[in-house]
């Protein structure tokens, strides 16, 4: 499966997590069924942009936040660092989140 439906699918996961659902509740929330959610997460599914929207909306999210920062390559080949770096973070929880902002903010002081 490409590298966005896999992107999505961790975004969806984390999403999914913060928001304290499991499978089957965030399905019911999208009408749509848990295997499906399950096949999305671990991007062996690529969704309709339809389906997509439903998951969004079942986790209250506007459409556009689970495609910020999408990317795998830039224009010269190099690897996307902030659209990684996006990612990381996404996957923690809050609280681990604002501990790596804070030391990515010191690591940029030293610089």
């Amino acid at each position: 499966m490409s590298n966005l439906s896999l992107q999505i699918g961790k975004r969806i996961r984390s999403y999914r997590l913060k928001s304290s659902f499991n499978q089957e509740e965030l399905a019911e929330k999208c009408g749509l069924h848990p295997t499906y959610i399950g096949q999305v997460e671990r991007g062996e599914k690529n969704a309709t942009i339809e389906s997509i929207s439903k998951i969004a909306a079942g986790l209250s999210l506007p459409l556009s936040t689970l495609f910020e920062n999408i990317g795998g390559n830039t224009d010269n080949g190099n690897e996307n660092y902030p659209a990684q770096a996006y990612d990381l973070i996404l996957s923690l929880p809050a609280e681990q989140q604002e501990k790596m902002i804070s030391i990515m903010q010191m690591i940029i002081q030293l610089k």
